[in-house]
């Protein structure tokens, strides 16, 4: 086989980089050719993936890092028939973890990777100005996302914490946004903290956004978080990392194949990655991707 390989040097707190390097390394001891396609930057390593399997020269892609390393993958092979190998060695790994394959383990993700089995999973699109992108994971457009948003103008603290401080700096001034979604035709107006969709069931490191959501079933799982009280979103929020969210009265979720959220000054992340500002349409396509898993 010829595998085209992307290393994330910075995924897992600099820890990408040691992995990367120790699956390129049994990649090519078990007599695999090796492409190396990364980047100074996630577009000029997505521009020679696209290039490589234009010229059909590499077999499958792999990717080594985190959820943002899965969302390029994903972008380089929707649609391609090339398969993607995700060797994960990011911080919060959600995809990987959903698709079963292993965290922190260059050994155990090559051996998966040179089975050369490949699983198909649906994959969401966006359709904009005639251009594609695709994420895997799940799709953030409101309190999550403006977190995301805030944290990112920010170059200190690293890590969780800058995070945390976003929330603490967004949560006291924050107030419902009101959207107009419209799912699969059926437009409504809604007044929500958040809204977000789901291809897979997880997001930010462990959150189990929309727990019942599946990569293979040709659907999103749609969760809008209704107008709340800061206190009573303080209280709803946490239980996101156990699903159990999902029984509190304000929280409503819709299956779809397409949804348009509009709303006024959101910019949406996927895959934890800037994905598009508001609004935008989206849609599920089934059978996108092949996975090596």
């Amino acid at each position: 086989m010829r595998y085209g390989i992307i290393v994330n040097p910075t995924a897992g707190k600099d820890t990408g980089s040691h992995i990367g390097l120790e699956a390129t390394r049994l990649l090519r001891a078990a007599g695999h050719d090796l492409l190396d396609l990364s980047a100074l930057d996630a577009e000029g390593a997505l521009a020679r993936a696209r290039e490589a399997i234009g010229a059909r020269s590499i077999d499958a892609l792999v990717v080594a890092g985190g959820d943002g390393m899965a969302h390029l993958g994903v972008n380089a092979c929707a649609g391609t028939g090339v398969p993607l190998g995700i060797v994960a060695a990011g911080t919060g790994n959600d995809i990987a973890r959903e698709l079963g394959l292993p965290v922190r383990d260059a050994a155990k993700s090559v051996e998966r990777i040179v089975e050369d089995r490949v699983r198909h999973i649906d994959a969401g699109r966006l359709l904009s100005d005639g251009h594609e992108r695709w994420f895997l994971g799940a799709l953030a457009a409101g309190f999550d996302a403006v977190v995301n948003e805030r944290a990112n103008t920010w170059r200190w603290p690293k890590g969780q914490m800058r995070y945390n401080l976003a929330i603490a700096r967004e949560l006291p001034g924050f107030r419902a946004i009101p959207y107009v979604l419209t799912i699969d035709g059926v437009r409504r107006e809604v007044d929500a903290m958040l809204v977000a969709v789901g291809n897979a069931p997880a997001y930010g490191g462990g959150m189990r956004i929309v727990p019942d959501a599946q990569f293979d079933d040709g659907l999103f799982d749609i969760l809008i978080l209704h107008k709340l009280s800061i206190p009573g979103f303080v209280r709803v929020f946490p239980k996101v990392f156990s699903g159990r969210h999902t029984t509190h009265p304000k929280v409503e979720i819709i299956q779809g194949r397409s949804v348009r959220i509009e709303a006024t000054g959101i910019v949406s992340y996927a895959d934890g990655e800037r994905f598009a500002a508001l609004p935008v349409d989206l849609e599920v396509v089934p059978d996108a991707l092949g996975v090596l898993a």
